[in-house]
Parts: structure tokens; C-alpha cells; sequence
């Protein structure tokens, strides 16, 4: 069984308050995985520690962080901010590569729902230091002009049943210059509740981490 340090509270500084978020190092941690929550969700997000446990197992490090304050989260427009959601992840980074104990691994993004534009908006500003990026059942189209500024690999992976934001990926999907893949799970719907299913796309991001971040 894979030995995993302790999950660690973090805080993160944000001008005036501070964002709470969990940091995870694995023992002889292949690369470092920061969750960019989409509407609605945070870091206490079911499906989100799901993910980041299976990363864990793969030797990867996460760092989940709620990207609004509670207070925020409460205004509906502010969730679909992809403005405000990309300069907050990149606060996050920079803190990440600045405060924490990073032993200088590579970095990559997971993205869902409106994260996933707010992390690949993040990726087109970050360059080259963004190594990866995963989107599940994301909304990447509202990331917009930028998509293909993205240098980073990009995975898309959505639910099979969930046909409009498979089409929605298709359309940022061909806007997109780097390396990419759209990965369709048979069965699943947007929040991938069908057995096994988040289980799968959760496998296809720690086999695309593995392959393009450690």
C-alpha cells in the first residue's frame, strides 16, 4: 500500500483573506496536481477527493483549495467568473511554488465544470510551467481566445451521456493547438454517479499525468 504523508490544512493569502485548501505529498511524488473546483463544488467535493485519493495512489500530489470564498460562492455570477477563477488558481500556484515544500516537482491542472476554463485560461498565462491539464465534465469552451495559447497537454474527458458539453469540448477541442485528447466514457453522465464510472475517468487523468507530468 502506498505511504502517504499527512494532509496538511493550508491557507493561502489572498488579499485581505485567505483561502483554505489540502495538500498532499506521496512518498516519492512523481509531480504536483492543483483542483481547480467548478460551480458549486469545493474541495470538501466528494467526487474531487475521489480523484485526488486515486492521484495519490499514482504517486502524485494534490493540492485542493476552494477557489471562492464561502461569501462568494454564494453569488451566482462570481461562480462563472472564469477571470476571477484563473487569477485565483494562479495565486495558488505561486504560492505553491513559493511557501510550500515542493521539492521542485512539475506541475499540472485538473479541472471540472467551470474550473476546467479557469485552469487552462491559468495554463495559457502560466507557459511552460504547467506541464499537464485534465478537464472532466468540464466547461473548457469558456476559456475562450485563449485555448489556443494552451502549450500544455490537455486532456478533455466527459461523460458519454452528456451530450451538449461533449459538443461544447468538441468546440474547444479544435481551438486547442497542443498536444490533446478528448476521452468519451461510455455510460457516464455529468457527475460521472454511475458505478465505476469516476473510477475510469479518474484512471484516464493519473495515466495522462503520468504520461506527460512525471
Amino acid at each position: 500500500m502506498l505511504i502517504t504523508s499527512q494532509e496538511r490544512i493550508v491557507h493561502i493569502p489572498a488579499g485581505g483573506f485567505s483561502l483554505e485548501g489540502a495538500l498532499t505529498l506521496p512518498a516519492q511524488a512523481r509531480g504536483m496536481v492543483i483542483f481547480a473546483h467548478g460551480s458549486g463544488s469545493s474541495r470538501h467535493s466528494p467526487r474531487s477527493k475521489y480523484v485526488a485519493q486515486m492521484l495519490q495512489e499514482a504517486q502524485f500530489g494534490t493540492l485542493l483549495t476552494d477557489l471562492l470564498t464561502g461569501g462568494e460562492d454564494e453569488d451566482y455570477g462570481k461562480r462563472f467568473d472564469i477571470e476571477l477563477l484563473t487569477e485565483r488558481l494562479l495565486l495558488i500556484t505561486e504560492w505553491y511554488r513559493q511557501e510550500a515544500d515542493n521539492q521542485g516537482l512539475a506541475l499540472g491542472y485538473f479541472g471540472a465544470s467551470t474550473g476546467a476554463a479557469a485552469a487552462l485560461k491559468a495554463a495559457a498565462d502560466a507557459g511552460p510551467l504547467i506541464k499537464a491539464v485534465v478537464s472532466r465534465g468540464g466547461r473548457p469552451d469558456l476559456a475562450g481566445s485563449v485555448l489556443g495559447r494552451v502549450t500544455a497537454p490537455t486532456l478533455f474527458i466527459v461523460g458519454g451521456k452528456d451530450t451538449e458539453v461533449i459538443e461544447l469540448n468538441q468546440l474547444a477541442f479544435e481551438k486547442m493547438k497542443a498536444k490533446k485528447e478528448l476521452m468519451i466514457v461510455p455510460g457516464a453522465t455529468h457527475l460521472f454517479p454511475e458505478a465505476g464510472k469516476l473510477e475510469e475517468a479518474a484512471s484516464l487523468a493519473a495515466t495522462w499525468f503520468t504520461d506527460h507530468l512525471a
